[in-house]
């Protein structure tokens, strides 16, 4: 099956405008999101969707000088620029990710895929109940669920948000999600490593600052160094995160 990553991208952000090509200590934040999903032994393309407007030129030329392969769609309608982009590289599986998580953890990427495959699911996460660290996350969807929820979807939110239709559906959608053990090492809900402001920014410059081994770090590795350095973890603990299954 031909498995694709689709990373959502776009420059303008309510938050933090010009966030993802925003310097993570010597490569852009869409640079880090890339490097990590890489690193699945999964995925077999990995696509940037961004919009049509020229404020998103730049995502283009970015994605041109890494070699990767650029999507450009709908500016509001992020489910039909997912889904025509899964079109036009026939995808039959999709991750479908943000491009505000730099800290992606490739085992748990695959492990969803393959129990999506196995499974019989529809849909496979690991954030519907927030036990993991929050962007330590990802989201597996069958390309005749992401069909449905293109061709079907009315709500500005299911729009919006890829995934939101099989969550307002799970009648029709088989949905798996994964939960870290509470004895589990992951499980650890209060930590916040995805960016959407500028105080996400600074813990991410400082954590891949000090983190060995480039790109292909565990998350054994980062959340030891975060148990090290718990005054890292004040630096963003206000932030509110807006947009999730588990948020009202």
């Amino acid at each position: 099956m031909n498995i694709i990553a689709i990373i959502e991208a776009r420059m303008g952000s309510s938050r933090l405008p010009g966030k993802t090509l925003s310097d993570i200590f010597g490569k852009t934040l869409l640079e880090r999101v890339i490097d990590r999903v890489r690193l699945s032994e999964r995925v077999s393309k990995l696509v940037v969707a961004t919009s049509v407007d020229r404020s998103d030129d730049a995502i283009e030329e970015a994605c041109r000088l890494m070699g990767v392969a650029c999507y450009r769609g709908s500016q509001d309608d992020v489910l039909g620029r997912v889904y025509e982009a899964a079109v036009q590289y026939n995808g039959d599986i999709i991750l479908q990710c943000g491009a505000d998580n730099p800290f992606y953890d490739p085992k748990i990427i695959d492990n969803l895929i393959d129990t999506l495959m196995i499974g019989g699911y529809a849909y496979a996460a690991n954030d519907m109940v927030l036990s993991f660290p929050e962007g330590i996350d990802a989201h597996v969807i069958r390309f005749d669920a992401l069909k449905a929820s293109a061709e079907e979807a009315l709500l500005p939110s299911e729009r919006e948000d890829t995934p939101r239709f099989i969550w307002n559906h799970p009648d029709r959608f088989p949905i798996y999600n994964l939960i870290a053990a509470p004895e589990s090492k992951y499980n650890r809900p209060e930590i916040r490593l995805t960016v959407d402001y500028k105080e996400d920014i600074e813990l991410a410059r400082s954590i891949y600052s000090s983190l060995p081994h480039g790109a292909a770090f565990s998350t054994d590795e980062l959340i030891a160094l975060l148990d090290k350095n718990p005054a890292w973890l004040a630096i963003n603990e206000h932030c509110e995160q807006l947009s999730a299954y588990y948020k009202p």
